[in-house]
């Protein structure tokens, strides 16, 4: 008994003993995606194909066991198609996975490139603005409204279903282009690098549109649905009650004003300050306020 248990320990160490620099590497690799594979499929269809995909399997494993021929032919013909199933059913998941990889922010690209310049910021704050007052006006006079703020995830499919306009943002563009029975007023406004690009555009429906409250209309279905596809900010302002709402990342938040509006697409749009530079703006306004004393 004691060699036995003997043996298995010197088994166990030598499996230790062999592990390597590259195996721990691997390791950590597959525990990644494992991680985010499982994360990628929690609360959505995907789920439900997973489970599928593993009673499939447990039958496969008792036929083998059993001895049940029949089923173990169809279920292993089956398997011989699985990837590809996989690929068709999963599509709008490995979609979303692939976009986020485009989206990733790759810190050291960025500073090599160089950071956005003083113009740009400033054109973009004054489109906020713009977006801003034209949320609180439409708002106001419960004028529905569905406008998209474009980051990283080009959104040329939706604007070649729209009208091109490319004009400076401002409230009486926003008036115009959303007043009721106005040829535009229906579909979204899409804004690229701080300009309007194109309005009257339709959006993809939300992937869990039996899961969304009943209560909300058809802009907030679309606006969820255009932040599920893309990583971009839609703003939502309800025609029968005036409330602003915004959608990022498939989730809906409601109850906005301007102020906070603002600070939320200020946090989202404009580029993070340099920390040294912000520090050399403090000590230089600390040198003007001794001064003034």
């Amino acid at each position: 008994m004691m060699d036995a248990i003997a043996s298995v320990i010197n088994s166990i160490w030598g499996v230790f003993r062999s592990i390597g620099i590259n195996d721990i590497v691997d390791i950590f690799l597959l525990s990644l995606l494992i991680f985010y594979g499982i994360k990628l499929v929690r609360e959505t269809r995907a789920q439900q194909l997973t489970k599928g995909i593993l009673i499939l399997i447990v039958c496969y494993l008792l036929a083998v066991v059993f001895s049940l021929q029949t089923i173990r032919f169809i279920l292993k013909m089956c398997f011989q198609w699985g990837f590809l199933a996989l690929v068709i059913m999963f599509q709008p998941e490995l979609r979303r996975v692939l976009e986020k990889v485009g989206r990733a922010n790759f810190s050291g690209l960025s500073y090599i490139l160089g950071p956005d310049s003083d113009e740009d910021t400033e054109h973009l704050t004054k489109c906020i603005e713009a977006v801003c007052d034209a949320a609180s006006n439409l708002s106001s006079t419960k004028t529905g409204a569905l406008i998209i703020m474009e980051r990283k995830t080009k959104l040329g499919e939706q604007i070649a279903t729209g009208t091109v306009l490319n004009c400076e943002p401002s409230p009486q563009i926003f008036g115009n282009i959303f007043f009721p029975n106005t040829p535009l007023h229906d579909g979204a406004v899409i804004i690229r690098d701080g300009m309007v690009l194109a309005a009257g555009c339709f959006l993809p429906r939300p992937q869990k549109d039996e899961l969304i409250n009943k209560q909300l209309g058809s802009r907030h279905r679309a606006a969820i649905g255009m932040s599920e596809n893309s990583d971009a900010i839609v703003i939502v302002v309800s025609e029968e009650t005036g409330n602003i709402s915004v959608a990022e990342n498939g989730e809906l938040t409601r109850g906005f004003n301007r102020d906070s509006l603002k600070k939320l697409l200020d946090n989202r749009l404009l580029p993070e300050k340099d920390p040294n530079s912000i520090r050399e703006n403090s000590l230089a306004g600390r040198v003007i306020s001794k001064w003034k004393k």
